[in-house]
Formats: C-alpha cells, structure tokens, sequence
C-alpha cells in the first residue's frame, strides 16, 4: 500500500501563503462598524498555511488517485459513465449559451429558447410521447415531477380516491420514494420466475384506488418486460396512468419507444443516456414527457413557437407549476442537443444494439463462472450473484468488488436489485470494445479462482489502492467530517 497523501492542513508552516494582494484603496473601518459582536468569530481561522506550488501539487496529486471513464473500464454503465463526446462540453461553453442571465428578455435569447424547444420535439419523437418539460434538475426529481402530473390529473377528474402506486419488487429505489413523497401509499408487486412483472399479481392488486404504475423498462435486473402490452391496458382498465422510469434509456434506444407501449408518462435522465457525464453529484437533467391527455398538467413555463418567434408560456391553468428555479440545467440541455444531432437516428439505435450485445456478450462469459439468477438474454445490464460463492468459501460480492479493484477496474453495482442475494450488476454500455469487455471478464473469472484457492487474500484487498479495506459500519456511524489537529 502507498503512503498515504497528508491532507493540506499538514503540508503548510506557519506564516507560508500563496497569494499576493495589493494594498487596500479604500479606508479601512474600525471592526464594529463592519459587523457586530455577536456575529464575530471568537477564534481565528484555520486555514492551511502553504505555497503555491504545495497547493497545485497536492491537489493534482489527488486528481491522479481518483478513476474516471477517462482512467478505464466503469461498469456500473451508463447509469453513471459512458459516451461523453468531449465536444459537447465545448458546445455547452460557448459564450452564447454560458453568459446567458435567466432574467434576460425573450427577445435576446432567442437561440437558447429554439434549442429547448427543439430538444423537446426530439425527446418526444425518441420516446413517442406528445410534449416535454425540460425543468427537472434531476432523475428522482423528474420521477417526482411525473407522479405530480399524475395526482394533478386524478384530482382534476375529482377522482380523489385514487391513493395507491404499484412498483414491482426489482425497482430503483427512488421509485417508492417518489410516491410516498408525494402522499401516495406504495403497493409492492412481485417478479414472476423469469424476473419480470407477474402479470395476474398486478391484475390482483388493480382497483378504484389505483393511481398508477412505476416501471421501468427494460426492468433494473436488465430484462425487457415482454407483457407491457397487457400490463399498460390492465392499469388503464383500471382507471390508473402507466410510468416510465426512463433514466437509463440506452437499452430500447431508436428501437421501441415508451409511448408505443402505452405509457403515459416518462422521465428521461440526460445526464446519463444522452451525453453528460454523471460523476460528483451532477448536474443533471431529468425533464418529463407525457402523452396528449397530460399535456396541460406540465411544469410551466413552456417554451412556445409563435409567429416564428419563441416564448415561455406561462398561461397553463391546469400546470402543477413551476418544480425548478428558471429553467432546469441548461448547460445539460445543451450537451444533449449536441448529442442528439451528432448521433443522427441510425447512431441512437446504434447506441442501444451495441449496449445490449456488450452485456450479453459478459453474460455469457461470466455465466459458468457466477450464479446467473435469471438465465436468458439480457438488455443493456446483466445480474450475476456470488451466492454460490458465499456459501462455498465465504466471499461476498463486497469481496469480489473489492479485489476487483486491484485489477484495475472500477467495480459494478453490489446488491441490487435487492431481489438477488449478493448481486452484481454490470453494465458495459455502448462504449466498450470486446478488448476491454474480455480483460474485465478475465479478472471476474481469476477472482473466482482466487476465492476457491486463497480466501484470505480478500480480507484487506484493495492492496493497491491509498486507501485499503475500510471498516464501513464504523464509518457510516462514526463518519469523521471535519479535521481536527
């Protein structure tokens, strides 16, 4: 293990600085003056003590420690990494979309108004739905956004009954948030032998206090739900919306299209699908079609044409109002247009066959060497399990992510979905070539091998890394957040 990098309070000595401030040009005041007693800090700052040079060093030292999709392989997908064309983030940087101001007039925004509201007819045609609001600032935010339109059609019917959503047991986790977030009473619905949605226990849970339905499709254990067809016309002959979780859409991509499977409403992740890279909280991009019916329940402003000039629509009556300070992430909408034009309609489609044949194609080479719970053709992400692994010489899939680490590779998503024990979901995404795929699966199958012969090298494994194995529970419950001397 490397020795550890000190942290910037330890680097410094007394009296160093690494700037330089010209001499004050205005009076200087007597301290009262300038704030008052009770608002003064009662002890000095402490702040690091160092160079210049010490600061860039130090900070581009801990730039190199940390992995990146620019560093390798991240197959956790594209649910956090994957084509990022480096172009876009100069589109989104020219002066004529950085230096706007939210409060300009229309009139001298013109060009930012005609990308949103083309934007929006392209998500529309991508996805098959009648209109688009471009406000959420993120994924859960624009689940949120979509469960709102939802209630406020209900309640526009003066169906008030209405207090239950159904999400199937292998849902993200920001589903049933979503909806008891929103007062909504959150009914389970469970997978059937082949992991997709057991249509006549869904049929069994529909009644008149049925608001709708959360799915996501292909669903998070990576397989197409195949009965959406009778699934969307159950909810609708029970009087509920359909939802589609659509934050990962590169799986059905140009190929099928959530309106043509009777959704009702889809939120879209663009800073996962469509260009952004998605590390270090954001931003993000979560806007929400709907099909025609929930057209005048959309977020407003809408960006409108008229007499071939653009305008934000603020006349909705029906709207559930603004969900987002000015207009969502506009430098995310941005990456996004660029995305969309540059890949063309055959280049989408593109994106979704190759994300489908890179999992299928770690599937199959991983099958003989992991637990597949769910043993046929996958979409955009597979699921194995280290069950058998467990049981047989103790090694946990936190293991296995672990030692994956010294290979190299950033490790895929562990335990979840929750309905698999020990589970792994890997998601290569589009990006990938079969070199890269073959040198991740080659790790995944000497890690087993690993495991059957020498269980204890997983004990401390990371071994490479600054940091080695932490002690996760005593982290979660005694986090250190601040730095103390």
């Amino acid at each position: 293990m490397r020795d550890p990098e000190k942290l910037i309070f330890e680097m410094g000595s007394p009296g160093r600085i690494g700037y330089s401030l010209p001499p004050c040009d205005v009076p200087e005041l007597p301290e009262p003056l300038l704030t008052s007693e009770e608002h003064r800090r009662k002890s000095a700052l402490n702040l690091p003590e160092a160079s210049e040079v010490d600061v860039v060093r130090h900070f581009t030292r801990l730039s190199q420690l940390n992995y990146g999709v620019d560093c390798g392989f991240y197959p956790l997908g594209s649910c956090t990494m994957k084509y990022n064309p480096k172009v876009n983030e100069t589109v989104a940087r020219l002066p004529g979309f950085s230096r706007l101001h939210p409060y300009q007039p229309e009139e001298t925004v013109q060009g930012a108004l005609r990308l949103m509201y083309e934007l929006g007819s392209m998500l529309s045609e991508i996805t098959g739905m009648a209109a688009f609001s471009l406000q959420p600032a993120a994924g859960a935010h624009g689940e949120m956004t979509g469960l709102m339109i939802i209630k406020a059609y209900h309640a526009h019917r003066h169906d008030n009954k209405r207090r239950q959503i159904l999400v199937p047991d292998s849902a993200h986790g920001t589903n049933p948030a979503s909806a008891a977030m929103l007062g909504y009473e959150v009914v389970e619905v469970k997978s059937n032998e082949r992991g997709t949605v057991d249509l006549d226990t869904l049929k069994s849970l529909l009644g008149d206090e049925t608001a709708g339905l959360m799915l996501t499709n292909p669903n998070t254990l990576g397989l197409f739900e195949d009965e959406i067809v009778p699934i969307a016309e159950a909810v609708h002959g029970a009087g509920g919306l359909v939802y589609y979780d659509g934050a990962n859409l590169n799986a059905v991509l140009g190929v099928s299209r959530p309106g043509d499977m009777g959704f009702d409403v889809v939120h879209l992740n663009l800073h996962k699908t469509f260009s952004s890279p998605h590390g270090g909280g954001g931003p993000g991009a979560g806007p929400v079609g709907v099909c025609k019916r929930l057209m005048p329940f959309l977020p407003k402003p809408v960006v409108a044409l008229e007499d071939g000039r653009y305008r934000l629509d603020y006349d909705r009556p029906l709207s559930v109002g603004k969900v987002r300070s000015y207009f969502g992430n506009f430098g995310v909408l941005v990456k996004a247009y660029a995305y969309i034009l540059s890949m063309g309609s055959s280049g989408l489609r593109e994106v979704a066959e190759n994300a489908v044949l890179n999992a299928n194609y770690l599937l199959k080479r991983l099958k003989k060497h992991y637990h597949v719970p769910f043993d046929h053709p996958c979409m955009h992400e597979c699921v194995v399990s280290c069950s058998d692994l467990k049981e047989e010489c103790g090694i946990s899939a936190l293991d296995v992510a672990k030692r994956l680490i010294d290979y190299g590779f950033y490790p895929p998503t562990i335990y979840f979905p929750l309905v698999v024990k020990e589970a792994l979901m890997i998601e290569p995404t589009e990006t990938e070539g079969k070199e890269t795929l073959d040198a991740f699966a080659e790790a995944m199958i000497a890690i087993v091998k690993e495991a059957k012969a020498t269980p204890e090298l997983f004990e401390d494994a990371p071994h490479d890394t600054v940091v080695s194995r932490l002690d996760e529970v005593a982290a979660a419950r005694n986090p250190i957040l601040r730095f103390k001397p």
